[in-house]
């Protein structure tokens, strides 16, 4: 009998996310009212929707994070209910309010306020031993966001590795723009998902800033990134928006390129990105096939406003 329970198990970042469109790029204070085109409430959180990815694309997921004791945590724990994500060990914190953001959309582009709540309450000993030994998978997200995960994260990692599962990480961005920490993490991290800002940034942090164009015949900035991220024992899959893809994989670079699309909204993209390519991976899919899945997941999931709203089943990322 096999000893999982849930085929991925994701640790991290839960919040509503109020997402307003047509924002304008540098709002009108003065108390000044100003109109635009929509705004919806809406599942957020890197971590959360991942979770909600991979449960439509059939995983079972469960997700373990922390919510405040307040309305806006009822709401995200909801979801991921009415989504399919276990969340019976999230905590529920009633000393501090759940983190919120706002998403202000112009075009493709994107700002993001966040009031971070008891995001960085949240630790590697929230997750119950017991749970992560009956995971396939673990994912972590929004590292930078939660420090006290961080500082454990490696110990976690390590723990659930000697379980038999495998590991990934997904950083996000670093607010501080420190990146650091990561040196210890990484050789326990099975697979490592940056976009491509935040792969130059780590392998900057681990190995130092990337050699001049034409040095050691190494001209491309983000081939050299994921050399430094691979040879630390990791495999990095960048993301890269309407690219695509970069992997660097037993020596040799992969790249899969993605289909053009009308971009209704990209917030959460590279989570369901995320979402695809585990998906694909834990069902054993080659390499790069799994990351045409992931692909495919991540352009889909820009067809509606929101993270979840648009994102793929299984049948829909592979047909």
């Amino acid at each position: 009998m096999s000893r999982t329970t849930f085929d991925l198990l994701v640790v991290g970042d839960a919040n509503p996310d109020v997402i307003v469109s047509g924002a304008p790029r540098h709002p009108e204070f003065g108390q000044r009212e100003q109109l635009v085109p929509a705004a919806g409430l809406v599942l957020g959180g890197s971590g959360a929707i991942t979770a909600y990815g991979a449960a439509r694309l059939g995983l079972r997921t469960a997700f373990v994070g922390r919510v405040g004791d307040d309305p806006a945590g009822a709401f995200v724990l909801d979801a991921l209910r009415s989504g399919g994500v276990d969340v019976s060990a999230c905590v529920v914190d009633p000393d501090v309010p759940t983190a919120m953001t706002v998403v202000l959309v112009d075009g493709d582009d994107r700002a993001i306020l966040t009031a971070s709540g008891c995001l960085d309450r949240l630790g590697a000993g929230d997750v119950p031993r017991g749970l992560l030994e009956r995971a396939a998978h673990v994912h972590v997200s929004s590292y930078f966001l939660q420090p006290r995960l961080a500082a454990g994260l490696a110990g976690l990692f390590g723990l659930a590795r000697a379980a038999g599962a495998s590991t990934s990480l997904d950083t996000n961005d670093d607010p501080a723009g420190r990146w650091a920490g990561l040196a210890e993490v990484l050789p326990v991290t099975d697979v490592l998902l940056p976009n491509e800002a935040e792969a130059l940034a780590i392998a900057t942090a681990v190995a130092g800033p990337p050699p001049a164009a034409g040095e050691h015949g190494e001209p491309d900035p983000l081939l050299w990134a994921v050399r430094q991220m691979a040879a630390l024992g990791t495999l990095p899959v960048v993301k890269r928006g309407a690219l695509g893809a970069l992997a660097f994989a037993d020596g040799e670079p992969a790249e899969v390129p993605a289909t053009p699309a009308t971009v209704v909204d990209a917030v959460g993209a590279g989570d369901s990105f995320n979402a695809g390519l585990l998906a694909a991976l834990l069902r054993g899919l080659p390499l790069k096939q799994a990351m045409t899945v992931a692909v495919t997941c991540g352009t889909l999931s820009t067809r509606a406003a929101g993270g979840t709203a648009a994102q793929p089943n299984w049948e829909e990322a592979t047909s």
